[in-house]
Order: C-alpha cells, then structure tokens, then sequence
C-alpha cells in the first residue's frame, strides 16, 4: 500500500545520521542527482544510485565532490574539450526536493520512484563557474559593502528610526510569477482569433474548467507540498475558450495561465522557480495537457512573463525585520534613501542587465511595444506615496501596501520564464548596490533623491545620466511615439546580437558587475559568447527552415477562375514576390534567407542582425497579405 511520499528536505533540519534514517524509512528514493546550473540556466540531472549516495554521505557532507563533463553544458570557453573537468559541491544551505516518476512505482511501497534532487555549485579549475555560485557570491559580496557601508554612514534620509549598530544582518528577498501557456497536444489556433480573445478580455481571471482546471488546481496543491507556499493560480490575458470534444471532455483547449509562491530568499526563490517549472509541466502531462514556459510561443498575442520581485530588509540583534526600501513615514515619501538608490542604480546600468535578462530570440520576440511588455528603461513610484499604483508598462515599478512596510519592493517585468533567475538576481543586486552606495554617500535627502529619480532628460544629475529620462507615471506605449520613447528611455535592443553588443559598447557599467568579483570578466565574456552561439545556430537551423515551410505553404488559391477577380490576382502577385524574395536563389540574387546564412557563417554579425530584423518584417507582411488573400477566396 502506498505511504506518505517525502517531498523534500528542509534545509539544515536533518544532520547526517538524520537524513540516513529518513531516506531509509522512505525506500522509493532511488536516486540522487547533484543539481548543476549552468551559465544558460541549464539544470543538469545525473541518477546517482541511493545506495552509493548513503555510502558516501560522509564525503558529502564534508564537501567533497562529484566529477562530470563541464563541457556538455553551457560553460562556453571555461570548461574545453581539452580541459572538461567539473567538481560538483553540495549546497546544503537550501531545501532539497524529491522528483518522482509517477510511471515507474516501487514494487515494496506502491509509491512512485523518487530522485532527490541536490542543488550544488559547480567548481572548474578549483573556481566555481555556475550560475548558483554567481548568486551567492555576489549577495555575499553586497551584505558585506552594505554592512560596510551604513558603519561609514550611520544617517539614512528615510531610515531614521533604524538604528544600524542593531544591524545583525541583511537578507535579500525575491519572488516570481510564473506565466506558462497551456494546450491540448496539437491543437493550433489562429493568431487573429486569439487576438481578438485578448483584446475583448474574455479570459483574464476567468473561470477554468475541465481538466485545464483540474490540473491547475493540482499544480498548485503539489507546490504547496513541496514547501513554497502557493499565493495563487490563475487565468492569464491569452486563450480561447474551451469546447467538447467527441469523447465528452473539454478539448480545443488553448489558454495561458498563471501560478504564483511566496518570496524567500534569493538562491532558495531561484531554486524553487526550478522545481516548479517541472512540477508544473509534469501535472499538466499527466492531465494530457503540453505546457509551454516559451517567452512568446505565438507572435502578435501575449507572451509569457515571469515578473521578479526584489526585496532588501535589515535583520536586528533583536530579531526585528526593517525593510530598507520602504521609509519611516510610509505617508510622507515613497522610498527611503536606500530604496531610491535600489531603483536608480539598476535603471542607470541596465544597459549590461539586460543581456543577461533576454538573451534569445524567443525572448526579444516578447519584448515589443505592446502586450505589456517592458521595453523601456523607466520606473513608475506611483502618483502620491498615499495611493500605491501598478503601473504594467514600465521596466521597474514600486510595490507598495500602506499598511505593510515589509511589503515595499521593485517588480522588475523583463525576465521571462526562461530567464536564468540566478544570474538575473546577481545583475539586479548588483547594479542596486552602485546605485545605493551613490546615494547614501552622497548623503542626499529623500526629497533631493525624488528629484534626481524623476528629473527632465535635459539635467544632469549627481548620479543619473543626462539625456535620458527614468521615472513616469504614464502609460509609456500610449502617451509617447516611438521617437519619443527611444529618445527619453533608450532605443531598446531588437536582436540578441544588438543586445550581447551592450557588453562591449559600456566597459564602465559591465565593471558594476564586476565589483566583488563574483560575476567575473571570464563568466560574462562566457555567458556571451554561448548566448551568441544559440543565436546563430537557432537562426540556420530552426528560424530559416520553419520560416521556409511557411513559404512553402502559401499556395495559390484561386484556382476557379469563374470565382477569381483581378483583386486575387494582385494579392498573389504580391504574396508570390515576396515568396521569391525571401527563399528563392537565382543566378543573379540570392534570397533574403541565404544571405542570411551567409553573413552568420562569415561572422559578419552587424549584418546579419539587420537582415534577421527585415527577415521579421517581410514575414509579418507575408502573413497579413495571405491572411487578406485567403479571406477573399469562396470557393
């Protein structure tokens, strides 16, 4: 008969003996895997028998070290061919989670076969190469300059009831929101269907049904058994109405959706953004449902964001909890000095976070004026400290409740559900830290802080840069053209070769990264060099060939030429030149696609981004001509 399963092991509760008596008395954890994050965001999972893991927990516990292959994963230039060798070192600061395969059943409990999944760090060369090892790196680097910091400067505008000789420690607090689109396997739905779905708002917070529903409900029980503390699940913008299928059930199921946990602690939040993408996938299957986590797994509806929110608190001697974002007088002022800092340092760099945020093609298809998507460097306070707002079209926006100081926060709204959140969290506390330190220093009063935040393009702040505007409460997609945002906020990147350019092009704000030398030259230069290489592959291997067959499918409809008219035949024309120009070689030109692959094979990457972008245009056209053509065909 099958027992309780385990579903995870808290940190630091169990000692060694503990935990071999606790793994003994559950005999369905087969396997261990030591769980790697490469540079990419890749997780590696390995099937270590449970009984050599209980062999040699004595190893492990003392941080000893499992080998494996560093170059078949995304350390790009750290770990060669020649030299491929990696350590993995135990993390056991963080919860462990236990991943069951519930086709596979144990014959002596009933229950499910498990993999207690480890969480480690990644160690090439005697130096850790990981993303996980760059999260906890760089937050230890920022405790200790804070700490630092506030000894030197013991008066924050904003902070005056904390007393920072009470300061025991300080604590970094982030949490995700995860939007996933979810279908029937094989299902496709038309984009100007979907579209209109959206823009009528049929499916925001609407009632679930049949076994979308059931699936949603479960995913969220199961995370809460894993220890995350589940908020909320709901519909999302996208989708279309379900409807029954031959046998009975709900089928045509096409909808996006969203599932919410509670913060916690930076590596821990990252950790369980893991663990939860599985988990959901897996529950989604099981109810014969696909899950998609793609940033914008259909053009021209929207995409999947997973919004991250970003937290600093003091921890006293006393055991008391001071949120350093939020002021003294909630009333009176929207941040602290601290705060105000937090937000202007991240926006001030955000040229070199970016590349670490949105590093695929996926991911810069989502990022498009429109659907939401924060594509200007800009925050949003608020309008008064008194009426906390949300404003959905900045990068950065305050979050804010009256009533609850622990509660202020920055919602960051570029990462999406394929974002590395360990590297992103680096970037953010990071180029906060600049921005804080500028602004305690500097010793400058909320009230001057507010001003710097919320100054004309045309000033030039002690800290922020002139030329460029970085706080407005207006919807920045409806109240400024094009021109106008480029020019206040920043021309955003529109390809990954325009935004990896960001690196070379700001040496001063990649050296943000730098400091305490967690986020090192090497593991940038690394991080680049990979996203590049995806970049081109996916572009000669998946974007031309997919964009060929869609060629290929605009055929000529009209057929009956007692139903055709000269409006047909002008439709085809343009459709069928356009057809030749993207794919067609002859004698004399070669085709948009070749040259295409062309410019990518040669290097010439400032070319072969322009062509991608043209190529992105000539398809958005090609499609809406054939969708015209096609709707004027009767017969």
């Amino acid at each position: 008969m099958a027992q309780d399963l385990l579903y995870y092991v808290p940190a630091g509760k169990y000692n060694k003996e503990e935990l071999v008596r606790l793994l003994t008395d559950h005999p369905e954890i087969k396997f261990v895997s030591l769980v790697g994050i490469d540079l990419a965001g890749n997780d590696t999972d390995e099937k270590i028998p449970i009984a050599n893991f209980l062999k040699d927990i004595e190893k492990f516990f003392l941080g000893g070290a499992v080998e494996t292959d560093g170059s078949s994963v995304v350390l790009t230039g750290v770990a060669t061919l020649n030299n491929a060798k990696v350590d993995m070192i135990v993390d056991a600061n963080v919860n462990w989670f236990v991943d069951y395969n519930y086709d596979f059943l144990c014959e002596s409990t009933g229950n499910p076969v498990g993999t207690l999944r480890i969480p480690a760090f990644l160690v090439h060369n005697g130096i850790r190469v990981d993303s996980r090892s760059v999260l906890a790196q760089s937050l230890e680097y920022v405790r200790t300059e804070l700490i630092s910091l506030f000894k030197k400067y013991p008066q924050v505008s904003g902070l005056e009831h904390l007393n920072f000789a009470e300061v025991e420690d300080i604590s970094f607090t982030v949490g995700t929101e995860l939007e996933f689109w979810v279908k029937t396997p094989d299902e496709k739905a038309e984009v100007e269907e979907l579209s209109s779905t959206q823009l009528m708002q049929e499916n925001y917070w609407a009632r679930t049904r049949g076994q979308a529903r059931t699936a949603l409900e479960q995913a969220i029980l199961t995370l809460g058994h894993y220890g995350m503390d589940p908020e909320m699940g709901h519909k999302e913008v996208g989708g279309l109405k379900a409807r029954i299928g031959e046998s009975g059930n709900l089928a045509h199921v096409v909808e996006q959706m969203e599932i919410d946990w509670r913060f916690t602690n930076a590596i821990q939040a990252a950790d369980n953004e893991m663990q939860a993408r599985i988990l959901i996938k897996e529950v989604f299957r099981a109810n014969g449902l696909e899950v998609t986590f793609k940033a914008k797994p259909i053009i021209g509806v929207a995409g999947n964001g997973e919004h991250t929110h970003i937290g600093i608190a003091a921890r006293l001697k006393s055991g008391k909890i001071v949120n350093l974002f939020a002021p003294g007088d909630m009333k009176a002022s929207f941040l602290s000095a601290v705060g105000y800092g937090a937000i202007m340092g991240l926006l001030k760099n955000y040229e070199v976070v970016n590349p670490f945020i949105s590093a695929t093609n996926d991911s810069l298809n989502r990022l498009k004026p429109g659907f939401e998507a924060p594509v200007c460097i800009v925050t949003s306070l608020g309008n008064s400290p008194t009426v906390p707002s949300r404003n959905r079209t900045v990068l950065a926006g305050l979050v804010r409740d009256m009533n609850n100081p622990l509660a202020t926060r920055f919602e960051v709204r570029a990462p999406n559900p394929f974002t590395n959140t360990y590297i992103a969290v680096s970037a953010f506390y990071l180029t906060m830290l600049d921005g804080i330190k500028a602004a305690v220093s500097a010793g400058k009063t909320i009230k001057e802080l507010d001003a710097e935040l919320s100054k004309d393009p045309e000033v030039k702040g002690f800290y922020l840069d002139a030329g460029r505007a970085y706080r407005s409460e207006h919807d920045v997609f409806e109240d400024y053209t094009p021109s106008e945002r480029d020019r206040l906020f920043g021309k955003p990147p529109a390809t990954v070769w325009e935004n990896m350019q960001s690196i070379a092009q700001n040496p001063v704000k990649v050296s943000v990264l730098n400091a305490g030398n967690a986020f090192r030259k090497e593991l940038i230069e690394s991080f680049v060099a990979g996203a590049l290489l995806r970049w081109k592959t996916e572009i000669i291997n998946r974007i031309i060939p997919e964009n060929a067959d869609i060629v290929r499918s605009c055929n000529c409809l009209h057929t009956n030429t007692a139903m055709s008219n000269d409006l047909d035949q002008q439709c085809w024309n343009e459709i069928n030149a356009l057809r030749q120009y993207l794919a067609k070689d002859t004698v004399s030109q070669k085709s948009l696609f070749t040259r295409i692959r062309e410019a990518l094979d040669d290097g010439d990457y400032d070319n072969a981004s322009l062509l991608q972008l043209e190529m992105a245009e000539d398809f958005a056209e090609l499609k809406a001509l054939y969708l015209q053509y096609r709707k004027n065909i009767i017969d």
